[in-house]
């Protein structure tokens, strides 16, 4: 019998110690959930299908379906910020590229292009200038307004810098 108890505790903390807490910790920011994904491109591509290309820039290593080009029932755009930032609502990286082709044109398309395809529909390889990762997204009660004041403090350098 006492084995059991002791396996019973054993078996307890083993399973508590693989749990982990998304919860933030006084002055600690949360990089678990949905990120808060912030960034600066050259031009303005925000209406343009982003790919993502490995990282020589020489091939596309993922793409969205026509079909999942949208983030809560909406076109997946990025939300304009201040000061030229742009929040991310598709899943942009560092390696992002833009297609010629729009959200709407895209979308209409029953299949996705070839990689051969996309790769001359590449209007920019490298249109990411910086890029931040802010944490959990569900941190933010009026997003676009305390990322604005983020921004607006010059406070975007005590998060992740991703370029």
């Amino acid at each position: 019998m006492n084995s059991i108890i002791r396996l019973s505790v054993l078996f307890s903390l083993i399973a508590s110690a693989g749990c982990q807490s998304s919860s933030k910790v006084a002055g600690e920011i949360s990089y678990t959930g949905e990120p808060t994904i912030i960034y600066k491109m050259k031009a303005d591509y925000s209406k343009n299908v982003p790919v993502t290309l490995n990282e020589e820039g020489t091939a596309i290593v993922a793409y969205p379906s026509p079909k999942d080009v949208y983030y809560k029932g909406q076109f997946a755009y990025p939300v304009a910020l201040s000061k030229g930032w742009w929040l991310d609502n598709r899943g942009v990286t560092p390696h992002t590229a833009f297609l010629q082709l729009t959200y709407e044109e895209y979308s209409k398309l029953e299949k996705a292009p070839s990689l051969d395809k996309m790769m001359k529909m590449l209007i920019d390889t490298d249109p990411i200038t910086e890029m931040y990762n802010l944490g959990n997204r569900n941190r933010f009660k009026e997003e676009t307004l305390e990322i604005n004041q983020l921004i607006a403090k010059g406070a975007l350098k005590k998060f992740k810098k991703l370029k």
